[in-house]
């Protein structure tokens, strides 16, 4: 009698955690569909409704919400793989780029992505077939193409961003996992584009490429991005002193990099060229580098039109004239700015619960926090050029760190907290 009770009893308390397990998975995947909902959307009144079912679901916790950013994104189930052109509007123009799916792709995993930029003369096309054989199939390759190779053009770094969302939507990429690399005037642009993008990249691998010393303060932004440099002892088009020189103030500066100086030479190119023998070492080491989501130590330097996000700290608003990079390309008056170094500049760095930062041409500026940076049950103090801005307690906010991931759409900056510093008073 008491054994058929007991286990009478079992059967009970099985079935009852069974429907209790049950209704906990419904609700977190019903939690994901809506964050993913709020996420996804870009009707205003339709991501205000999503906003507010969010706030109100019983799943929310901040850890829940960032899980159902990071994990719960819905990819097609069986996109197109193989060789692939595809066509993308930037700012209102037809462009192009040239990719590479493995045949075997499984949505259930995610892949690094590799964007490779082409030199003048050549198109993503031309490129695909060439860093596809070298790379094999555990990676999304992408190869866009913009005339003439001028990535160092807005139209240029707009496409590279695009690029990496539009494949992002689509193919299971790995946020933490995205790398860049480029050869000749593709090597400029991995410079150009990446100095003020450095936060959304795993590393960037330049190739026989190199810019002007003026700019040398924005590499400072690679100082928590990995830099993998290639050039050839005996390039005649693009002089072997340039990277030299850039590896020189690199090393000054502190930043982590690597160097290697060929001394092949092509039938034709000449020692501008990418040798086969160099890749073997160049995807190993991308194959050791993740994106470094909240560094504890950053170093921001900005010129007037690239001041959105940078990891966890934003500038808001300048003070006095700083120059504009691309603009300088046309404009005197903008090269002279550069000449003089007239940037602005934020180095920030968390000890315990202190943020000191020192700051140049910065009239207001905005830092974020999660719980891997702070401990919010202690109060934080910002330290601004040696005087003290701001002290007091910060709580999470579920509110703001959907809106911030949502203004940010990278899937992996988690942000629940934020001060704002005003430098003028």
């Amino acid at each position: 009698m008491i054994k058929r009770m007991f286990m009478t009893f079992m059967v009970v308390l099985s079935a009852t955690v069974d429907v209790n397990a049950k209704t906990a998975s419904n609700a977190a995947e019903d939690f994901n569909l809506v964050v993913q909902q709020y996420l996804l959307s870009s009707d205003a009144a339709q991501s205000a409704v999503f906003f507010k079912e969010v706030l109100a679901h019983p799943a929310l916790t901040i850890s829940n919400l960032e899980d159902a950013i990071k994990t719960g994104r819905v990819y097609p189930a069986k996109p197109s793989t193989g060789f692939l052109h595809k066509s993308i509007e930037v700012a209102g123009f037809k462009m192009s780029y040239a990719m590479h799916v493995p045949p075997n792709y499984d949505v259930k995993k995610s892949y690094p992505l590799i964007v490779c930029l082409h030199g003048a003369g050549f198109v993503g096309d031309s490129y695909i077939d060439r860093w596809q054989s070298r790379l094999g199939s555990d990676v999304i390759l992408v190869c866009p193409t913009i005339q003439g190779g001028a990535w160092w053009s807005p139209q240029g770094e707009n496409l590279v961003l695009d690029v990496i969302d539009a494949v992002s939507s689509e193919y299971h990429v790995d946020p933490e996992k995205v790398f860049l690399t480029g050869m000749s005037n593709g090597g400029i642009g991995v410079y150009l584009v990446g100095m003020f993008h450095a936060d959304r990249f795993a590393a960037i691998a330049p190739m026989a490429g190199g810019i002007p010393n003026e700019i040398f303060p924005f590499l400072k932004n690679f100082s928590a991005t990995g830099i993998y440099i290639i050039h050839g002892a005996h390039d005649q088009v693009m002089p072997v002193r340039l990277s030299q020189e850039l590896s020189a103030y690199l090393e000054d500066a502190e930043i982590p990099h690597t160097y290697r100086e060929h001394g092949k030479e092509h039938p034709r190119a000449g020692g501008h060229f990418f040798p086969r023998e160099e890749l073997p070492a160049l995807v190993k080491w991308f194959n050791g580098q993740r994106r470094i989501a909240t560094p504890v130590r950053i170093e921001s330097v900005r010129d007037v039109n690239h001041l959105a996000p940078f990891y966890w700290t934003e500038i808001n608003q300048i003070s006095g004239k700083v120059a504009d990079v691309q603009k300088s390309l046309f404009n005197n008056d903008e090269v002279e700015l550069v000449k003089n170094g007239s940037f602005a500049s934020l180095t920030t760095e968390i000890e315990g619960n202190t943020v000191n930062v020192e700051s140049a041409r910065v009239g207001k500026f905005t830092l974020f926090f999660n719980n891997r940076l702070v401990d919010f049950s202690k109060p934080v103090r910002v330290v601004v050029n040696g005087k003290t801005y701001f002290e007091g307690q910060l709580t999470e906010s579920p509110a703001f760190l959907l809106e911030e991931a949502k203004r940010r759409g990278d899937g992996v900056s988690f942000y629940a907290a934020s001060v704002q510093i005003d430098l003028s008073k």
